[in-house]
């Protein structure tokens, strides 16, 4: 099995950054799909980047340009560096892993705040 557990959340004012950690543990695989994604109140989980399987990244269009997605060369440890941070990405943001041999997994999430 696999465990993930992130880190990093908190509030933001606009125009700020954060950066995220998601820490793997367990049966990882170095061709595992890892993957950030967002849910805000009363709107459906959303994908916000991700690493394929052959180490890829792609972006919602929505982060495209702010956001960046980053991991260690183990595969243990994916990063979210967030900038320009905006009230619209207000959400609860989970990391997520889908292993090589079928496992899906999901963080506990944690919450990111941008306010003033």
């Amino acid at each position: 099995q696999v465990q993930l557990v992130e880190s990093g959340g908190g509030l933001v004012q606009p125009g700020g950054s954060l950066r995220l950690s998601c820490a793997a543990s367990g049966r990882i695989f170095s061709r595992d799909i890892m993957a950030w994604y967002r849910q805000a109140p009363g709107k459906e989980r959303e994908l916000v980047a991700v690493f394929t399987s052959d180490g890829l990244t792609n972006y919602a269009d929505s982060v495209r340009g702010r956001f960046t997605i980053s991991r260690d060369n183990a595969k243990t440890m994916m990063y979210l560096e967030m900038n320009s941070l905006k009230p619209e990405d207000t959400a609860v943001y989970y990391c997520w892993r889908h292993t090589s041999v079928g496992d899906t997994v999901w963080g506990q999430g944690t919450q990111v705040t941008v306010s003033s």
